[in-house]
């Protein structure tokens, strides 16, 4: 990888990251209707999702180009973290005020993103060390790179991104069971955050431990195939709410639910890319970043069919507004898998 692609991938994410944060902005100001206190703000906090993967970028970028240094190592996995504690923050700060229906709904979502950035930061983590992943691939060795993360800090990792993925399921279960609306909405759409934070825990999982050169070969089988059904139980969650709730007021969470089951398919991207390349030749490899760029390209054909249909019903609003900023992560996604490609393949 060269400067100049260096700096593009590198730019990508933060230019995402702009455009939710601006966009969501926009459509929270522009206007007094009810649709744009949930759009604007879950369409604003979806940037923070992007600075993580901005700060998981810069961490494997800057090893492969070595210009990695002690600050960096330290301030980016930081950045991550720093960001998805202000989001769950805010999170709870706008669902605070129970009394407004659409306040709570963004709340919850807000929080649900949160735990998201706290998956990837949790990613950008354990690539402090990516560098040793191509060089235990090429490797016949078995053995334990010492140079890797001890089976206790391997835990921690796995364990923190299993905490939020699993407070993103307990906090769907109490969601749905509230009954209403409001808490239908809110519910359904956290529980296409948690698939998110599942999935991640196979990207961690996937990272650290061919850090240590412990990627054992039926993990080449488990954790695509985590990441797969994750964003099949999202897909179809949507697809049932649209079509068990068709014509009513809720159908419109199952195209954020379809949304969501996108961004866990471009997450399996990066999944799938380093079983491929693990200890093996995959000349293929090149073309699995197009998977991103298939799923960024539904979530907008999609939410162009949504934004004609918000026209005449406003209970599509939000969803068209929404998918346009998962599309923007699918495309982030793009940036951090062509990285992965880069960096993590064989040396010729």
């Amino acid at each position: 990888m060269n400067y100049g692609i260096s700096v593009l991938f590198r730019a990508i994410p933060l230019v995402m990251a702009l455009f939710c944060f601006f966009y969501g902005g926009y459509i929270y100001l522009w206007g007094d209707d009810s649709s744009r206190m949930i759009a604007g703000p879950v369409v604003f906090f979806l940037g923070s999702i992007c600075i993580a993967l901005f700060a998981t970028a810069v961490t494997i970028i800057r090893q492969i180009i070595h210009t990695y240094n002690p600050f960096a190592k330290y301030f980016l996995p930081i950045l991550g973290y720093s960001v998805a504690l202000a989001t769950f923050i805010c999170g709870i700060a706008i669902f605070k005020d129970t009394e407004v229906a659409e306040f709570f709904v963004a709340g919850h979502i807000v929080c649900g993103l949160g735990l998201i950035t706290g998956c990837v930061a949790t990613a950008a983590t354990v690539s402090t060390r990516f560098s040793l992943i191509p060089e235990n691939s090429t490797s016949p060795s078995r053995e334990i790179n010492a140079k890797g993360f001890t089976q206790q800090q391997e835990l921690i990792f796995e364990s923190i991104a299993a905490f939020f993925a699993a407070l993103a399921w307990a906090w769907t279960i109490v969601l749905l069971a509230g009954g209403s609306t409001p808490h239908f909405v809110a519910g359904s759409v956290m529980g296409g955050i948690a698939c998110i934070c599942t999935s991640l825990i196979a990207l961690v999982a996937s990272i650290v431990r061919q850090e240590r050169n412990v990627y054992a070969d039926r993990e080449k089988k488990i954790w695509p195939r985590l990441v797969l059904i994750m964003g099949t139980i999202a897909t179809i969650w949507g697809l049932i709410v649209i079509f068990v709730y068709y014509g009513q007021t809720r159908d419109f969470v199952g195209f954020v639910l379809i949304g969501l089951g996108l961004v866990c398919y471009s997450i399996s991207s990066k999944v799938i890319l380093l079983v491929k390349i693990w200890k093996a030749e995959f000349p293929l490899a090149a073309r699995i970043p197009l998977i991103p760029v298939l799923t960024a390209l539904i979530c907008l054909f999609l939410a162009s069919f949504l934004f004609e249909e918000a026209v005449y019903k406003e209970k599509f609003f939000v969803p068209a507004r929404v998918i346009v900023g998962l599309g923007a992560i699918c495309f982030t996604l793009f940036s951090i898998v062509s990285i992965l490609e880069s960096g993590a393949k064989k040396s010729k």
